[in-house]
């Protein structure tokens, strides 16, 4: 699986890179399928708290997945939006069984 990591206006460092590629992984066990997977990561207004915005895309074959969770730290905006991710990932493949 390809995943490209892109984030705005800061430069994520090399251990929540890492964090990211684990986290993605993971989500092959929910659905073999998956090509690509683009995240975006972005800051929002710093006067905020939960300023850390995470935007998962991920391309299967036949459709695409997308999935936005902001939270106090990327670790956890990934975590939340994987968890959508995997919801989205066994629906779809219920539906392909029945």
């Amino acid at each position: 699986m390809d995943i490209k990591i892109q984030s705005v206006h800061f430069d994520a460092d090399k251990k929540l890179i890492d964090f990211i590629h684990e986290r993605i992984e993971k989500l092959n066990h929910f659905h073999d399928g998956i090509i690509q997977s683009d995240v975006i990561l972005k800051l929002d207004k710093a006067s905020v708290p939960d300023n850390k915005i995470a935007e998962i895309k991920i391309h299967i074959s036949g459709s695409d997945m997308f999935a936005k969770k902001q939270c106090k730290s990327f670790e956890e905006s990934i975590d939340t939006t994987i968890d959508a991710l995997k919801k989205q990932l066994l629906k779809t493949k219920e539906k392909v069984k029945i």
